[in-house]
C-alpha cells in the first residue's frame, strides 16, 4: 500500500484553526437565525413554562424535528429536576451536552471512521457514497479523494452513476485535479461492472482507497435498491464483509426533505456515515440533530465550499459550541 491506512485516518480528523473557522463559518446563518434565539432564551432570569414552550417552538423551527425536539426537552426538563437546577445559564450547559450526545450517537460504525475493526492492510479501503443528485455527492467524492491524497495514497474513483452522462464527465475532471484514477464507462452502462473495473483496478494498481459514486433517484426506488443492492454484491465479491464505510450525502437546505431521503437510503443500504452539504445556505442547520437521533448515523463530514480542500471533519463539541458561539 502506498500509504499508513492510520495515519490517513486521524489526518483526515485532525482539527485544525482552519477547519474550526470554516465550521463556523458554515453555520453563521443558523446560529444567527434560530440557535441564537434559542441561547438568548437562557438570558432571563428564570425557568418557568414558558421557556418550555418557546425552546420547543424554536427547535421545531430549526428542523430538529417533533419527535427529536421532544426528545432533547423531556431529557433536559427531568435532569434540570434531578439535579435541582435554577440557573438559565446551567440549563443552557446542559442543553448544550444533551444536543452533542445526540450528535456522538452511532460513532461505532464503520470500518474506517467508527470504531468497528479497520480493514486488513492487504486490501484498498473500500467506502461507497450514496445520495441523491443535486446534493453535491460527486463532489463529496472528489473532496474524499483529495483529503487521501494530500497524505500521499494512491485513491481509485467508481463513476458507478452511469445514469447522468454529468456525473462521469465531472469525476473524470475532479480525477484530474485531485490526482486520483477515475475508471468509467459510457452513460447507460451497469453500474456492477464499473464497481467490479475499479475494484480489480485499485488491486492491480496497489491502491490504498476505493471511493464508489453511485446514481440516487429516490422517485425509482425499487431501481435504486436493485441498483445498490447489485453494487454491494459485486463488491462482496472481491470483500466478503462487504464496504467498509457507507457514507450518505445530504443538503442541509432540503431541511426535512433530508430525513427522508436518510430514512430511504437506510431501507437499502446500512448507512454508516453522514456527510451533511450547503450547511452555510441555511439557516436551520437542526435537521443534523434528527438524523442522528432518528437513525442512529454518525456525521462524519462537513461540506463547507466547492473547492476540494472543503471537506471538514466533523466534531460534535465544536459543532454545538459554533451554534451557541
Amino acid at each position: 500500500m502506498a500509504g499508513d491506512k492510520e495515519g490517513v485516518l486521524l489526518r483526515i480528523f485532525k482539527r485544525t484553526k482552519e477547519t474550526d473557522q470554516k465550521t463556523e463559518q458554515a453555520l453563521e446563518r443558523t446560529r444567527k437565525g434560530w440557535f441564537s434565539n434559542i441561547s438568548g432564551l437562557f438570558d432571563r432570569g428564570k425557568i418557568d413554562d414558558e421557556i418550555w414552550d418557546d425552546l420547543e417552538e424554536l427547535l421545531i423551527g430549526a428542523d430538529t424535528g417533533v419527535s427529536t425536539t421532544q426528545k432533547i426537552l423531556g431529557d433536559l426538563q427531568l435532569r434540570v429536576e434531578k439535579e435541582h437546577i435554577k440557573e438559565p445559564e446551567a440549563v443552557r450547559d446542559i442543553l448544550k451536552q444533551e444536543l452533542v450526545g445526540i450528535l456522538q450517537t452511532g460513532r461505532e460504525k464503520g470500518r474506517i471512521w467508527g470504531e468497528e475493526e479497520a480493514p486488513p492492510d492487504t486490501r484498498p479501503a473500500v467506502i461507497l457514497i450514496v445520495g441523491v443528485n443535486g446534493t453535491g455527492k460527486t463532489t463529496s467524492v472528489a473532496k474524499l479523494a483529495q483529503a487521501y491524497r494530500e497524505d500521499g495514497d494512491k485513491v481509485v474513483i467508481a463513476a458507478a452513476d452511469t445514469f447522468r452522462a454529468a456525473a462521469i464527465e465531472q469525476l473524470k475532471s475532479w480525477g484530474e485535479v485531485v490526482g486520483a484514477d477515475v475508471i468509467a464507462h459510457k452513460q447507460g452502462a451497469d453500474p456492477g461492472a464499473v464497481v467490479f473495473d475499479a475494484m480489480s483496478a485499485a488491486e492491480g494498481r496497489d491502491a490504498d482507497v476505493v471511493l464508489i459514486d453511485t446514481a440516487g433517484r429516490l422517485h425509482t426506488k425499487f431501481n435504486l435498491m436493485e441498483e445498490l443492492g447489485k453494487i454491494r454484491r459485486v463488491i462482496e465479491r472481491k470483500v466478503p464483509e462487504g464496504p467498509d464505510e457507507v457514507m450518505l450525502v445530504l443538503d442541509a437546505t432540503t431541511g426535512q426533505n433530508a430525513m427522508v431521503q436518510a430514512k430511504a437510503f437506510s431501507d437499502v443500504v446500512p448507512i454508516t456515515a453522514l456527510c451533511l452539504t450547503k450547511l452555510d445556505g441555511t439557516s436551520k442547520g437542526g435537521i443534523v440533530f434528527a438524523v442522528a437521533d432518528q437513525l442512529e448515523i454518525p456525521v462524519r463530514f462537513i461540506g463547507t465550499g466547492e473547492k476540494p480542500e472543503d471537506l471538514t471533519p466533523f466534531d460534535a463539541e465544536e459543532f454545538v459550541d459554533a451554534l451557541f458561539a
